[in-house]
């Protein structure tokens, strides 16, 4: 007996879901920031045995959309519910449960195992008393949901979390290669990276501003060339990712190198060039040349 399913993550931004994702695939797959809005892709992370196949998916977190991008970041959560066979509803500590209540709307009526996962509890002030508030009260806004208190940062509960999504995943043959550990290509993870980089590295509404175009991916035995545009929406901004005798510019590559070099195993070779595509978060078809389109 084989089992395989989809167990897709979703929940609002900034409640940990991508950390929980790298926690339970074992590998980092997804950005993970102190940031909001870091993930903006449905990205998909593959968890197999010989008796399993677990195809995870991190999903953007659940806003309302005030620009195209967001409207296709939107888009990729809604599409999470379309497809899985396991839900990750991921709430924490903090957060107001009644935050997005359209989207939780959806999950509510639907009819596959639910499972609410209570993450940061690390940080919870107020013990078990306010566990306890914390849990009824998503008790009552998800009546058919089994609630986990979990913290997928010191990975508390995450064992327990996998050991239930084995229990509850339906019987199926494989649907990846079972040496498969993600569906996107190599380039995407040298975009996420660098991107990264940039969301740690500056302030405000640069790095939403941003986006990474992989024009170059040249892999030899012991080495790759990478050449990569860094995209931004205004001139002032080019200037801010470049800085001062580009020396901002120089250490967000120093730290992608080295974080690239840490994925692939492998000498990179980074060459980066900022251009301005103005307004490409709200253009049909720059979103489409970079892919965030959820068909």
């Amino acid at each position: 007996m084989h089992k395989a399913g989809f167990v897709n993550i979703v929940g609002n931004p900034n409640v940990g879901k991508s950390t929980l994702m790298n926690q339970l695939v074992g590998e980092r797959i997804s950005i993970a920031t102190f940031k909001a809005q870091t993930t903006r892709h449905r990205i998909m992370g593959i968890v197999n045995t010989p008796e399993m196949q677990i195809v995870f998916s991190d999903t953007p977190g659940v806003l309302k959309p005030n620009y195209k991008l967001q409207e296709s970041m939107l888009a990729f959560s809604e599409s999470a519910l379309q497809d899985a066979d396991i839900l990750l509803y991921v709430t924490d500590v903090v957060e107001n449960p009644e935050k997005n209540m359209d989207f939780l709307e959806k999950v509510q009526k639907m009819d596959i195992p639910v499972l609410l996962l209570i993450n940061k509890i690390d940080e919870l002030a107020g013990g078990e008393s306010k566990l306890g508030e914390i849990v009824e009260h998503w008790h009552m806004l998800l009546p058919n949901a089994e609630i986990l208190p979990v913290s997928a940062k010191n990975k508390f509960g995450t064992d327990l979390l996998l050991k239930r999504i084995q229990e509850l995943l339906p019987e199926s043959p494989a649907f990846f290669d079972k040496d498969q550990l993600t569906d996107k290509p190599a380039r995407f993870f040298v975009s996420e990276i660098i991107r990264e980089k940039i969301l740690l590295y500056y302030d405000k509404e640069i790095p939403y501003s941003v986006e990474v175009s992989v024009e170059r991916f040249k892999e030899e035995e012991k080495l790759i060339h990478i050449n990569a545009v860094i995209y931004v929406e205004r001139e002032s901004q080019k200037g801010i990712i470049i800085g001062h005798q580009g020396v901002a510019l120089k250490k967000v590559c120093t730290e992608a190198r080295k974080a690239l070099e840490k994925f692939f195993d492998k000498t990179i070779y980074l060459e980066t060039f900022v251009k301005v595509d103005k307004d490409w978060r709200s253009s049909e078809r720059e979103l489409n040349h970079f892919g965030y389109n959820p068909e």
